[in-house]
């Protein structure tokens, strides 16, 4: 809640006591017993009116050994998603967080396009991912939206988490990302409405009908669609978006790829990041061997594009690009 909905719902006076129970809760306070310069009558009537501040609770960890956690958050209707952190070997942290309950995207290389989708998450789900992953492993520099869901469908409540995390949290907006498969309609209203974050885009591949069968929202937006409004999304904000293309075995993996992307990339401001597939158990597709990938690469440099390979993290405990949603059943979502 924004500190005027927490006024009227908490019946809180003076008005900066409503500001100050805002600030706690945004930085992830755990109880209303840490909340110091909040009279201790406050304290006591909010516990009796909220007893649990969270509304979800995280119920598994799994530890990778390179670093990365990834927590399963059990929500109060029963469904479930995850969040993962990733840590560089700078010992940058990066959250990366979920916006619904499943995925309705349907992408074939994506288990979480396998779990079939639920809803959209609360603003305040959003922000209790961040805090459990920020509660186990210390302050977090960057956050990401490319967990579970497409962001670009739940903007409500995704612009009011930012406006936590880049307000009363401290995170620079330009170290906030908003991954989509390429939903126009999001795309032009985050050019026209802000807020002004990172914008990444999976593209996969620059092949219409290829990426029609990977993505089905390339059916609906094609990529002269979302080519246009990627640059009017540039027009508006003057900001360079980073492509992503993960790169099955065989699929999308040749030179040939290479060349459709860099042509249809076109005066885009660019950086593209390609991403080795992460093995999902039960898609039909394999990793790219490291000729492939070298071979892209060379075509993407060779045209002057900044272009990088993604580092692997997280896959030791399915927390990787395309992995989220491994420890979940079908019916977790469903409610079976």
């Amino acid at each position: 809640m924004a500190p005027a909905e927490l006024a009227g719902a908490c019946a809180l006076s003076p008005p900066f006591r409503s500001r100050q129970v805002y600030r706690w809760l945004a930085r992830g306070a755990a109880s209303f017993d840490e909340m110091t310069n909040i009279p201790l009558s406050d304290r006591e009537r909010l516990k009796s009116l909220f007893p649990r501040i969270a509304s979800s609770e995280s119920e598994a960890e799994f530890d990778d050994t390179d670093g990365s956690l990834k927590l399963q958050i059990r929500l109060e209707d029963g469904a479930a998603v995850e969040c993962v952190l990733l840590e560089d070997i700078e010992g940058r942290k990066t959250a990366c967080l979920s916006s619904q309950v499943g995925c309705p995207m349907g992408c074939a290389f994506c288990r979480t396009g396998s779990l079939g989708f639920l809803r959209d998450l609360s603003a305040g789900e959003i922000m209790e991912q961040f805090h459990f992953l920020s509660a186990r492993r210390g302050p977090v520099s960057n956050v990401v939206f490319m967990g579970m869901g497409e962001p670009c469908a739940n903007l409500e409540s995704l612009r009011k988490a930012i406006s936590i995390l880049s307000g009363a949290v401290g995170i620079s907006l330009r170290k906030i990302t908003i991954s989509t498969s390429g939903l126009v309609p999001g795309i032009l209203d985050l050019a026209e409405n802000g807020p002004a974050v990172r914008l990444a885009v999976s593209l996969t591949t620059a092949d219409e009908e290829l990426r029609s069968r990977l993505m089905p929202i390339n059916r609906k937006w094609g990529l002269a669609a979302l080519k246009d409004a990627l640059l009017r999304y540039q027009k508006e904000t003057g900001d360079r978006v980073t492509i992503e293309c993960a790169i099955m075995g065989g699929v999308n993996s040749s030179p040939e790829s290479a060349r459709e992307l860099v042509a249809w990339i076109g005066v885009l401001k660019v950086q593209v990041n390609v991403i080795a597939w992460n093995k999902v158990p039960g898609l039909p597709f394999t990793e790219p061997s490291r000729e492939e990938l070298e071979a892209y690469m060379a075509v993407l440099e060779g045209a002057g594009l900044v272009a990088s390979r993604r580092m692997r993290r997280g896959r030791g405990v399915m927390g990787a690009c395309g992995q989220l949603g491994d420890t979940l059943r079908i019916a977790t979502i469903d409610r079976e």
